[in-house]
């Protein structure tokens, strides 16, 4: 800016008069100003103040520094600025180049400033894009969840259902408990110190020999556990003359293709 006007101001004569005598001008009103001041504190010092008043004290000093200041002034001889339009063209040019400076550290923190923001920025947008990608599967899993639901009338279904289960398996274990003492009352097992009727009987019984309701419970589990292969195979544990009795009494049946394996008549089918 300084540039483009300086041959205009070079070619100019009558503005570095006007320039200096402006300046001249400026320095008198202020050096009138000074006197003014220094007529002022001389008056004012001419009145006691007592010390005990803290705020009159602080003034005091305040004006006793400003007292000094104004002698160091007029000690001073006041510097006047060059007329020349070279020495204040380059004056301009240095005082621009400290401007041009200190604006390009400004501009230089505002960068590093709005590249800091822009880094926080793009950590916030990503974080922002997780919580919205939380929400979602939150919000399928809440979807999957609603539709998983049962209502109150199937809830009373259920509980129904799982009552009755309840009260089969309880009718069950009675009816299996009622069985054995049925079983073990009318079809004990020989004892095999017992009398001489009993003897030949007592004799095929093995160490390893169970009661005829314990008999009927493995044929029976054997048949729920695995309705597609129910055929149990007969050891030394089952007694001939109850597997005798089963079969004649068409509540167990052999396997057609293998003797040593009975099952327990589907009653059920």
């Amino acid at each position: 800016m300084y540039a483009d006007k300086s041959p205009e101001i070079m070619n100019d004569s009558v503005c570095p008069i006007e320039a200096k005598e402006e300046l001249l001008c400026e320095c008198e009103n202020i050096w009138k100003e000074m006197e003014k001041c220094q007529s002022k504190l001389t008056l004012t010092t001419g009145e006691p103040v007592p010390e005990s008043n803290a705020k009159v004290s602080l003034l005091l000093t305040q004006m006793q520094a400003l007292r000094a200041e104004c002698f160091q002034w007029q000690k001073r001889n006041p510097e006047l600025v060059s007329t020349n339009l070279e020495v204040l063209l380059l004056l301009g040019e240095e005082e621009l180049q400290k401007v041009k400076e200190e604006l390009e550290m400004v501009l230089s923190a505002v960068k590093s400033k709005n590249e800091k923001l822009k880094q926080d920025l793009e950590r916030e947008q990503q974080w922002h894009d997780e919580q919205v990608q939380v929400l979602n599967t939150l919000k399928e899993i809440e979807e999957e969840m609603e539709k998983e639901v049962v209502t109150d009338s199937e809830k009373r279904v259920y509980q129904e259902l799982n009552n009755q289960m309840l009260d089969l398996k309880e009718y069950k274990k009675k009816l299996l408990n009622t069985l054995g003492e049925f079983l073990e009352e009318h079809f004990p097992l020989p004892e095999r110190n017992g009398n001489a009727k009993k003897k030949r009987y007592s004799e095929e019984l093995s160490e390893q020999a169970i009661e005829i309701h314990e008999i009927l419970e493995i044929l029976l589990n054997q048949l729920i556990s695995t309705p597609h292969d129910p055929y149990v195979t007969v050891d030394g544990s089952f007694w001939p003359p109850y597997v005798e009795l089963l079969l004649r009494s068409g509540i167990v049946l052999r396997h057609p293709e293998d003797p040593s394996r009975i099952r327990l008549e589907g009653f059920h089918e």
